[in-house]
């Protein structure tokens, strides 16, 4: 499986950003597709993530009521809407998807068996 994230880019305070995570390469759905981050010097997190099957998504409370995950199954993609962008969202942010579900907590990166390269996201 592939990942390609895309929608990245510098935006001002308050703006708002959609990246994309196009996935390929195999038919097997992934239980969960999630959205991580990871700031200069810091460690990944996970900011969104959606159940695939039932359309569920959960989200930490720093990102709650800006960010928004979303799938369009047609095109295997996953999306993330972010609004009223903030300096401490700057980060690189991964695409991650599971090969089959492991029932552990969705921000835990062990969870994931398949990352994008990532996608640079630049609030100023």
């Amino acid at each position: 499986v592939q990942l390609v994230e895309s929608g990245g880019g510098s935006v001002q305070a308050g703006g708002s950003l959609r990246l994309s995570c196009a996935a390929s390469g195999s038919t097997y759905i992934s239980r969960r597709m999630s959205w991580f981050r990871q700031p200069p010097g810091k460690e990944r997190e996970g900011v969104a993530v959606i159940y695939t099957r039932e359309g569920i998504t959960r989200y930490p409370d720093s990102v709650k009521g800006r960010f928004t995950i979303s799938q369009d199954n047609a095109k295997n993609t996953v999306y993330l809407q972010m609004n009223s962008l903030k300096p401490e969202d700057t980060a690189m942010y991964y695409c991650a998807a599971d090969r089959g579900f492991r029932g552990g907590r969705w921000y835990d990166l062990s969870e994931y068996d398949y990352w994008g390269q990532g996608t640079q996201v630049t609030v100023s």
